[in-house]
C-alpha cells in the first residue's frame, strides 16, 4: 500500500475520489445549471461539503482536517470543476486562509481557530484584493493602527470570495505605513466578523456564479494582539503569498477540469450531431479540434501535477505552480472556445451546458495572479535555476 503522505494512502485516495466522482454525478449535475442561470448561493451543497470534510481538505488531521496531499488535494478539484467550477471556490478561498493560519500561526491560534476552520463552522478566505492594490500587494491602503490595546483597522477590500456567506477572513494590513521596501509594514490578521466590519457590495460577474465576491469595508475595526498571525509586525506579506502556491495549483486543477469538462462535452456532442450523413466527429475539421483539446487537456493535468508533487515534497515550487496555473487555465480558456465552436449555433444556448465553460474560464486566467504575472515569474525562476556556467 502506497503511502501518499503521513496520514493519507494511494488506497484512501482512490475510494475518496470515487465518492467525490459519484457525489458530482449525484448531486452537483442535475442543479448545475438551474443554480448557474439564477446566481443562488447553493447553501445544501455547503453542507454537503462540511459533512464530507472537504473546509478541512488539506488541514492536518491533528486539528480535524483530512491532511490531503496537494496531488489528491488537485484531483479532487479537477473532478468537481469538469462539472461545476465555481462551488471549489467555496472551500479552497477558505483553505488558504487555512493554511495562512497552520503554516505560520502561533500554537495558541492554531488549536483555537484550525478545528473550527476544518468543520466549516468558521468559513472564510484571504482579503487582500483592494480597488487599487491586486497583483501589487505591497500597494494595499488598509492600515492597522495599534492604540496602545488594541489594533483599530481602516480600509476596503474587494473581489473577496466568501465575504458575504463567510464569518472571517485572513485581513492583509499595513501596520507601519513608512516602512521600507513596503513589503516589511504589512500583518496578517484573523479577522472575525463584528462591529466595523461590513459588507459593502456584491460583485456582479460574467461567470463563477453562485460564489460571493463582495466588497469589505472596515471602518473602526478592532481586534487585539492575539489576532495577528504569528504574533509578529511585518510579515503579513509573506504569510499572505505563503499560500499563493497552493492557490495557483488549485487554479490550475480548475482550468485542468474546465478544460476535460469542456472536451468531454464537445466529444459527446460530435459523436450524436449529424451533417453530410455522419456524426461531425468523423469529419476531419472536428478531429483536429478534438486532438489539439484531448492534448491540452492532458498536458495540463500533468503540469499540475508534477507541480503539486513538488509542493507535497516541500520543495520550493513558484515556478513549477507558476507553469500550471498559466497552461491549464489557458487550456480551459481555449477548449471551452473550441467547444462552443464544435457545438455551433446549441453553444450560445443557454439550454447546453458548454456556454458556462465559456463564462467561467477567463477567471483562472486572471485570479490568483494573472497570466502575465506568471510568465514572469516562469522566467525568472528558470534563469535563477540556469545561470550561465
Amino acid at each position: 500500500m502506497t503511502q501518499l503522505n503521513e496520514h493519507f494512502t494511494q488506497e484512501d485516495e482512490a475510494i475518496l475520489l470515487d465518492t467525490i466522482e459519484r457525489w458530482t454525478a449525484r448531486e452537483l449535475k442535475p442543479i448545475v445549471k438551474e443554480y448557474d442561470h439564477a446566481d443562488r448561493y447553493p447553501l445544501h451543497i455547503v453542507e454537503q461539503m462540511k459533512e464530507m470534510g472537504l473546509f478541512g481538505a488539506t488541514i492536518s488531521p491533528a486539528y480535524g482536517g483530512l491532511g490531503l496531499p496537494a496531488t489528491t488535494y488537485a484531483k479532487l478539484v479537477m473532478i468537481v470543476s469538469s462539472v461545476w467550477m465555481s462551488i471549489t471556490g467555496i472551500f479552497n478561498s477558505h483553505l488558504i486562509m487555512a493554511l495562512a493560519v497552520e503554516k505560520f500561526g502561533t500554537q495558541l491560534q492554531k488549536d483555537e481557530w484550525l478545528p473550527k476552520f476544518a468543520s466549516g463552522e468558521i468559513r472564510g478566505a484571504l482579503a487582500l484584493t483592494e480597488p487599487d492594490a491586486g497583483t501589487d500587494l505591497q500597494a494595499i491602503r488598509t492600515q492597522a493602527k495599534w492604540n496602545g490595546s488594541e489594533y483599530v483597522i481602516n480600509g476596503t477590500k474587494t473581489w473577496i470570495s466568501n465575504g458575504i456567506e463567510g464569518s472571517a477572513v485572513a485581513l492583509l494590513v499595513k501596520t507601519d505605513a513608512s516602512a521600507q521596501p513596503r513589503y516589511k509594514g504589512m500583518s496578517l490578521f484573523i479577522a472575525p466578523k463584528h462591529s466595523g466590519f461590513s459588507v459593502g457590495r456584491r460583485m456582479e460577474k460574467l461567470g463563477y456564479k453562485c460564489i460571493d465576491s463582495a466588497e469589505l469595508v472596515f471602518d473602526n475595526y478592532k481586534l487585539g494582539k492575539e489576532h495577528l498571525i504569528g504574533g509578529e509586525e511585518g510579515q503579513g506579506f509573506f504569510h499572505a503569498t505563503g499560500g499563493l502556491e497552493l492557490g495557483r495549483i488549485n487554479v490550475a486543477a480548475r482550468g485542468v477540469g474546465l478544460a476535460e469538462g469542456a472536451l468531454r462535452l464537445a466529444s459527446d456532442y460530435a459523436q450524436v450531431r449529424k451533417t453530410f450523413g455522419k456524426p461531425i466527429c468523423e469529419h476531419q475539421a472536428i478531429q483536429l479540434k478534438l486532438g489539439e483539446m484531448a492534448t491540452r487537456a492532458r498536458a495540463a493535468r500533468l503540469l499540475t501535477l508534477d507541480a503539486a508533487m513538488a509542493f507535497d515534497r516541500g520543495e520550493r515550487c513558484d515556478m513549477e505552480a507558476g507553469m500550471a496555473k498559466f497552461f491549464a487555465s489557458e487550456a480551459a480558456l481555449e477548449n471551452s472556445t473550441e467547444a462552443m465552436r464544435i457545438h455551433g449555433g446549441y453553444g450560445y444556448s443557454k439550454e447546453y451546458d458548454i456556454e458556462r465553460f465559456y463564462r467561467d474560464s477567463p477567471l483562472t486566467c486572471i485570479g490568483e495572479g494573472t497570466n502575465e504575472m506568471q510568465r514572469l515569474i516562469i522566467a525568472r525562476q528558470y534563469i535563477k535555476r540556469h545561470p550561465v556556467a
